[in-house]
């Protein structure tokens, strides 16, 4: 019943996992009609889906428990976003045991379920694993859309849920989604005067957390490349701000340059060829762009006050940053060769702007803003002509915004007030989902990848 595809036609699914031993191998599953069950996400405050995730059965004790293990991570993802409530399966009428179950929905419609997850894991005799799903509408008695199953090595049945996950958001949202991603961030110990920072990275819902420097040297600000594969990190070498290049997969560093009086490390392009950066590499605060592939750098701006914060648009023709040349520190948009350079912020009350993140749709631009008038700091939103200004979190000190790749949800660090815990949280953006982003101590200065490739 099942149709294998090769690898090439599948870019999403090479797995990561330094243990993984073979391919992520994917086959669709002959499916009838597709329902068009959906939730309209366009509208302000969504209300969550009521969805049904019975735990996948097994064929053996340890695709028993991968199956319980991976039901309970997709659970928990689609939670997560807010889109889907998920019921509690110990009011399950029926007992989903294998695919060619087919499923009682007058039972599941009792229960006030509108979609039904339904899968199984088979243990494979090359000791790989299957895990396969089908999703369904339960009003309409039928099938969401091809079902698909994956086959893996056991110890990487987390990325599958993930990848699951996605696909069932994207069948009742319309939109990608963005669980199989991994969020690197700034892990913080010690005391204020003398604060520990080491980079750190994690699975989006916080498994397989690691360190990946070691704490000798200062480090701020971490970026993903387009791919994935590689970060940007700042970097305080003998004091001196120093930019690297670092390897995900194989842990290599790379300097990329000693830039003096630097605070922020590079973003990339959409290609990943060039990296933008703010540097006062003549005594005064501007906006270069660098060539990764010859090292070669050209200045974009050209201005007695401080530029800072540069950020690329998702096509890559322009690009966003903070400046006090009209006295306070504002959000401006140039092209990629420095020209056509406006102000894009008006904020009241003696209003500032940093930190501008341009989201992966190119449709808003997040930014952190300062409120002088009552001492709060915010997270919001606006187009890039800078209309439709949208708030979505304040607190004491809340900073930082990064963009999920389906560029719905925002990630950004808090701090509570007199010097108190930091902390992540995502919000989408209704402004109402807000969430804690559990890690092992303090953390600032969150990225969040591309789609893991």
């Amino acid at each position: 019943m099942f149709e294998d595809l090769k690898l090439s036609s599948l870019p999403r699914r090479r797995l990561l996992s330094a243990a993984a031993t073979g391919a992520l191998g994917a086959a669709a599953y002959a499916a009838g009609a597709r329902a068009e069950v959906r939730i309209d996400i366009t509208r302000g405050r969504v209300e969550p889906m009521p969805i049904a995730i019975p735990s996948f059965p097994g064929t053996t004790p340890e695709s028993t428990q991968v199956g319980k293990d991976a039901a309970a991570v997709i659970t928990a993802d689609l939670e997560r976003s807010g889109l889907f409530r998920p019921l509690d399966p110990k009011g399950f009428l029926q007992e989903m045991s294998s695919l060619d179950v087919q499923p009682r929905f007058t039972d599941w419609r009792a229960l006030g379920a509108q979609a039904l997850v339904q899968g199984v894991v088979e243990a494979q005799g090359t000791g790989q694993m299957r895990i396969a799903f089908r999703p369904w509408d339960v009003f309409g008695g039928q099938q969401i859309n091809n079902g698909k199953a994956y086959g893996t090595q056991p110890e990487n049945w987390r990325r599958v849920a993930h990848i699951i996950a996605d696909e069932i958001y994207t069948a009742i949202t319309g939109e990608s989604g963005y669980f199989d991603t991994r969020v690197v961030y700034i892990a913080e110990s010690g005391p204020q005067t003398n604060r520990l920072k080491r980079l750190a990275i994690m699975d989006q819902d916080g498994a397989n957390h690691r360190y990946l420097t070691d704490g000798a040297n200062l480090v701020l600000t971490p970026r993903f490349s387009p791919t994935a594969q590689e970060i940007t990190y700042l970097s305080f070498f003998r004091n001196v701000p120093r930019v690297y290049l670092f390897n995900i997969d194989s842990g290599r560093q790379e300097v990329l340059g000693d830039f003096p009086g630097m605070s922020y490390a590079p973003r990339f392009s959409p290609d990943g060829n060039k990296v933008v950066l703010s540097a006062a590499l003549n005594g005064n605060s501007d906006i270069y762009e660098m060539d990764l592939r010859t090292r070669s750098s050209r200045r974009l701006t050209d201005n007695p006050s401080i530029d800072t914060t540069p950020c690329y648009s998702p096509r890559g023709d322009q690009i966003c940053f903070a400046s006090d040349r009209g006295g306070t520190q504002q959000l401006y948009v140039m092209n990629t060769d420095g020209t056509g350079q406006q102000r894009i912020s008006f904020g009241q009350n003696r209003a500032r702007y940093a930190t501008p993140v341009w989201s992966p749709r190119g449709d808003l631009i997040a930014f952190t803003r300062y409120a002088g008038n009552d001492g709060n700091f915010y997270i919001g939103v606006m187009k890039p002509d800078g209309s439709g200004e949208r708030l979505l979190a304040q607190g004491f000190s809340v900073e930082g915004p990064t963009w999920a790749p389906n560029g719905r949800v925002l990630m950004y660090f808090a701090q509570s007030p007199n010097g108190g815990r930091v902390r992540l949280y995502s919000i989408d953006l209704t402004g109402y989902n807000q969430r804690e982003i559990l890690t092992p101590g303090d953390a600032s200065d969150p990225a969040w990848s591309p789609l893991i490739p």
